[in-house]
């Protein structure tokens, strides 16, 4: 049935496919460190809890996926992220909805934690490895709708819970949250998504006349690289992107987890934090469309190297911020910038590696970003258990965003070696 249909529509099914992988996305939020964020002052005024065992639990996901996550990227190529996603929709929703009766640590822990590790491995590699998959020539464009979608599961499911914890606790919207993930996602990613488009018969949105445009020196060539995991692993090139990226999703982490809680500690009330919270989701996903447009254009490690400065702009800002329109104003250049580490990693591994061993490739380097969301979102609860603010969290993350700059200028596109003829 599918096969009829992929050859029937009058658009390209690549399209369906990013819609289904969107879906997968945008309920992924059900874990994300904003959505958490709503949730830690109510925990921790119900419960007594402290903000850094809240955040811990966070950390312990991104600790288990860094084990996990080549796992998946091996299963993602030889199963199918079909399946991956599929089961990984199915658990999540579990472990959401059983968050409304988590009111000791270790069950805490256990639900949150596994639906972090879902959020850090299989949802952060099926849905870009299938776009990768589907899209060479609109890579870039693709892969930031993918993540718009992710951005507007930042809006909606913070949200939600917020409005939900005010009426009826907050027990009654890690349910309700867990019902959004089932109903939104379940249908579309175990029907539509497909492994490539030669298993339907068809080819990648490439032309095979496609000329490299002289402005793109850096970006995709005009025949794809077929690099194995192999091949790969033995370039600093591959490094140098995981342990930058791992760096920038640790100030990403050490940022968002905490950031509700602190616009209320600058005194700016409930209110204006959800607010705040808002428009940086909502500025991810802009963010998300500018550079999936410009890492088309730019070469990537030009244009990965500007997301970081920014990142880096907005963490030495965040510590000024006394009034509303500040705090609305650098959360959604805070956003922007997070919108630029959703997507433009992503299209470097595709670009710079190729289409055949992404899964097991973006498997191998994800661990990075595991542990670095489980370092940050752990480090700032720690300064401000210590200090009582998160001022020096802020500070610090910012002069580690300097040193990435410049591992990121140093990832120039790799150069696979011809294997030498057999004498």
């Amino acid at each position: 049935m599918i096969n009829r249909l992929a050859h029937k529509l009058p658009f390209y099914y690549g399209w369906v496919i990013l819609f289904a992988a969107g879906d997968a996305m945008f309920v992924r939020n059900a874990a994300a460190s904003l959505t958490l964020a709503v949730f830690i002052f109510p925990i921790s005024d119900d419960l007594g809890w402290s903000r850094t065992l809240i955040a811990g639990a966070a950390s312990l996901g991104g600790l288990v996926a860094a084990v996990t996550s080549p796992i998946v990227g091996w299963a993602s190529d030889r199963y199918g992220v079909r399946v991956i996603l599929t089961v990984s929709v199915l658990a999540l929703g579990i472990s959401t909805f059983s968050l409304a009766w988590a009111t000791f640590p270790i069950a805490f822990y256990l639900a949150f934690g596994m639906s972090r590790v879902l959020f850090s491995s299989s949802f952060q590699i099926g849905p870009s490895v299938a776009i990768s998959r589907w899209f060479v020539r609109r890579r870039g464009r693709a892969t930031g709708v993918l993540f718009l979608s992710h951005s507007l599961g930042m809006i909606i499911f913070p949200l939600v819970a917020g409005l939900v914890i005010t009426y009826w606790g907050w027990q009654a919207a890690w349910m309700v949250l867990g019902v959004i993930v089932w109903a939104a996602a379940l249908g579309p990613v175990a029907l539509f998504i497909r492994q490539s488009p030669e298993s339907l018969g068809l080819t990648p949105d490439i032309p095979q006349e496609r000329k490299e445009e002289k402005s793109q020196v850096e970006t995709a060539p005009a025949e794809e690289p077929n690099w194995t995991l192999g091949d790969a692993r033995r370039t600093p090139t591959l490094w140098l992107l995981a342990l930058a990226t791992g760096m920038l999703f640790l100030m990403q982490a050490g940022t968002n987890t905490h950031q509700g809680a602190y616009f209320i500690d600058q005194g700016l009330g409930v209110a204006i934090s959800a607010l705040a919270i808002s428009f940086n989701a909502a500025f991810t996903g802009i963010g998300s469309l500018v550079w999936g447009w410009l890492v088309e254009r730019v070469p990537i490690r030009y244009c990965y190297a500007a997301v970081a400065l920014m990142m880096v702009v907005s963490l030495f800002l965040f510590p000024s911020v006394t009034t509303i329109w500040q705090a609305l104003l650098i959360a959604s250049l805070w956003g922007a910038s997070v919108g630029g580490i959703l997507v433009v990693p992503a299209v470097a591994y595709a670009d710079y590696f190729g289409r055949q061993s992404i899964g097991v490739i973006r498997g191998v380097t994800e661990p990075f970003v595991g542990l670095g969301q489980a370092v940050g979102a752990i480090f700032s609860g720690l300064v401000f258990d210590v200090s009582g603010s998160y001022h020096l969290a802020f500070i610090t993350l910012g002069m580690l965003g300097v040193g990435t700059i410049g591992l990121i200028l140093l990832a120039k596109p790799p150069q696979l070696r011809a294997t030498p003829a057999a004498a």
